[in-house]
């Protein structure tokens, strides 16, 4: 037994309850068990239990022993003085002056072998083998509420950005859109790089591809070699041109190509994220005002410029091929950047479209392909779309690789089942 076992049972009323009495005799009805307190003090509040004839509302504290209340020295806590009832499993007898209430025989130990299943299990999910059996609208319910920890989590820190650049929104979009063109290797350099270089430098050369190229490129450090080709050397000398106008320098974080597949060095990425801008001006403005996820992601499908064709690195020519982000990676943007500014922004300014707008975006984009949705496939859990799996790489990441299942409405489910 543990306390955070305990607190659910008290929490659920998962125990028998009638002919409840005090190990000092008096007789308890729970007619509130109170509300589980995260904060300091007491683990429920606001709770109501009837002591023989009295109805009194206050607080309660669990522990495993009744001599844990000494050993916390709650005797000497103010923030304990309003305990009404002191909840244990094994009392100890030892003594003070809260009612003491003794659960460990009323408990049904189909729940405690299922928690202990749950927690000796190395399986992918702790419920693996029992997750089946939880109902549709659980599930459903669970999902939306996954969702909505991570997307307020991710608007946190769009949060963060946002007060680091004077609430300026288009180059906190800017900020978090290059970090998910560096993809998980390079995806602090690309932000470094974005950073670097303000989005209003961007909008006045975003008419020649080829100043944008130069900047990007430049401040992350790619134009620094002696180069064979032209096209290189012309980025180089308009780099230099760009460096000493703006006054700006090349970022100290590294870029790494080593083991990545060629279509995602971050040259490539680069010079898509040139291309983009090339193409639109004022993206998130535009993002808001879409009536689409569709035409959003047709924004990002772009392809980088003639060079790349036949080049992944500068002076080492390849076979043809056209450098498209393509639509995986679009629906990417979409979930990973798209979606969280813009709920992000629904959010701070109190708007609900677009925070129904990130939901709807949500499920009109297709389910990520990753280690997570697969071991959730694996096991008969699809997803048939962005909401989906960001949900459920929300129960993985955050629940289940820590076996919270007393946190999660699935866990709730099966350790209640016939118990």
């Amino acid at each position: 037994m543990n306390e955070r076992l305990l607190q659910f049972i008290w929490q659920f009323q998962y125990f028998n309850n009638s002919e409840l009495t005090a190990t000092s005799g008096e007789k308890i009805q729970v007619l509130f068990p109170g509300r589980y307190n995260t904060n300091q003090g007491p683990d429920f509040s606001d709770a109501k239990i009837k002591i023989d004839t009295t109805t009194w509302a206050g607080t309660v504290e669990l522990h495993i022993k009744t001599s844990d209340w000494k050993k916390h020295n709650h005797q000497h806590d103010p923030n304990y003085s309003n305990v009404i009832l002191h909840a244990v499993w094994e009392d100890d007898g030892v003594q003070n002056a809260v009612p003491v209430i003794e659960l460990k025989d009323r408990v049904s130990k189909i729940l405690l072998q299922r928690y202990e299943e749950l927690m000796n299990t190395s399986s992918f999910i702790p419920c693996e083998k029992s997750i089946q059996t939880v109902r549709d609208i659980t599930w459903k319910s669970w999902k939306e509420r996954l969702l909505a920890e991570r997307l307020i989590r991710k608007a946190n820190i769009v949060g963060t950005s946002l007060q680091q650049n004077n609430y300026h929104w288009e180059e906190t979009f800017w900020w978090l859109l290059a970090r998910n063109f560096g993809m998980k290797v390079n995806a602090d350099a690309f932000e470094a790089i974005a950073r670097s270089i303000p989005v209003n430098i961007l909008a006045k050369q975003r008419h020649q591809i080829h100043q944008l190229e130069a900047l990007l490129l430049g401040q992350a450090g790619l134009l620094e070699d002696e180069f064979e080709e032209d096209y290189p050397r012309l980025l180089q000398k308009e780099y230099k041109f760009q460096q000493s106008k703006h006054d700006i320098r090349p970022i100290a974080t590294p870029l790494h190509f080593l083991r990545m597949r060629p279509g995602n060095f971050p040259t490539v990425r680069l010079a898509q994220l040139a291309m983009l801008i090339h193409g639109s001006a004022h993206l998130f403005s535009k993002i808001k005002e879409a009536s689409s996820v569709k035409n959003v992601k047709e924004w990002f499908n772009v392809t980088a410029n003639d060079y790349w064709h036949y080049h992944y690195r500068f002076d080492e020519a390849s076979s043809f091929r056209k450098k498209i982000v393509g639509s995986m990676m679009a629906d990417n943007i979409i979930i990973n950047t798209v979606v969280p500014v813009l709920f992000a922004y629904g959010n701070y300014q109190a708007e609900q479209v677009y925070k129904d707008k990130a939901l709807q975006w949500l499920e009109a984009t297709a389910g990520e392909k990753n280690y997570v949705t697969n071991g959730f496939q694996k096991i008969g859990i699809n997803s048939g779309n962005a909401f989906d799996s960001q949900a459920l790489i929300e129960l993985k990441t955050h629940y289940c690789c820590y076996k919270k299942c007393l946190s999660c409405s699935v866990g709730n489910a099966i350790l209640r089942q016939n118990s």
